[in-house]
């Protein structure tokens, strides 16, 4: 059989696929990107998304759809589900991505998490990238996972920088926290934490306490959700983390919402982030977006 997969998020290192491939090729197969020139030469084609917002219109009718980008609730069969990891799909990649747990204990309305993946459970870790450098730890909420201590001391033997990508700061303990000193290396990227709700301040101010007493506060980058509550609450959150020194990355809800997005432009863009306010840099954008739309409005 001859297998095809569509790059359409082609920024993306897509670990469905590199299952996809590693299954398929385990039993003789043979797996090659799909483009709609050589579509008819394919016995099976798949295409898997992350995003809703992902262009979809050009997928024949006839290809194997999944992803979070489609639907929630898909899923790959068990026996792919199951595979190890085809990294040479990918010859540009040089990490290694890592679960040691799926799921999450939280019931976020604005996160799928948990309607995809159901409560937090361990996994065991899939094969390394041969060429990998780093190790890229997805985990939703890594310390959440009652075998954290296995992971940190995994990480720990292999010896490379990680980039955990999910602590939930508002629940992190204190050893937790000194555990983390394990891995750090002289390269590592920030460890993730969010503050997501405005109404949670005091949960994630103790949570930062705890990790800065080992981990420096410019090693901790803070994802900042808005669109759910009113922006002078989003404005605070972002200074409050800049005052710590912990980087702020602004997640919108809507990226099509013009105050949504010239926030996260305006956050995002550290250069401008610390150079201008955000009255100035909002009222600027919005005099060019004027000059677009005829209208006229001020902070």
């Amino acid at each position: 059989m001859n297998i095809g997969i569509i790059n359409i998020e082609p920024s993306i290192n897509n670990t469905a696929y590199m299952q996809i491939a590693r299954y398929y090729k385990s039993k003789g197969h043979k797996v090659e990107w799909w483009s709609p020139e050589n579509h008819k030469q394919f016995n099976a084609v798949f295409c898997s998304s992350l995003f809703t917002y992902t262009d979809k219109s050009q997928i024949p009718d006839d290809v194997i759809t999944g992803g979070t980008g489609y639907n929630v609730k898909s899923r790959l069969s068990k026996v792919i589900e199951n595979s190890q990891l085809d990294y040479s799909i990918y010859p540009l990649c040089d990490t290694s991505y890592i679960w040691f747990s799926r799921g999450c204990k939280r019931q976020c309305p604005w996160c799928i998490v948990h309607d995809k993946e159901g409560d937090i459970h361990p996994v065991d870790p899939k094969n390394l990238n041969p060429a990998g450098r780093t190790i890229t730890v997805c985990d939703n909420s890594f310390f959440e996972n009652p075998e954290w201590e296995k992971s940190i001391e995994f990480l720990r033997d292999k010896n490379l920088p990680c980039d955990i990508q999910g602590i939930d700061v508002r629940t992190i303990t204190l050893r937790q926290a000194h555990s983390l000193t394990k891995i750090i290396r002289k390269k590592h990227k920030r460890f993730k934490i969010a503050w997501d709700n405005p109404y949670d301040e005091q949960a994630v101010m103790k949570g930062i306490s705890l990790m800065t007493r080992f981990i420096p506060p410019y090693d901790l980058m803070c994802y900042v959700l808005i669109g759910r509550q009113p922006s002078d609450h989003d404005l605070y959150r972002v200074n409050k983390l800049k005052s710590m020194k912990i980087n702020p990355f602004v997640m919108p809800l809507d990226k099509n919402d013009f105050y949504q997005k010239t926030f996260a432009r305006w956050v995002n863009h550290k250069a401008i982030f610390k150079s201008v306010t955000w009255e100035k840099y909002f009222n600027r954008q919005w005099k060019k977006e004027e000059k677009l739309l005829g209208r006229d409005q001020r902070l």
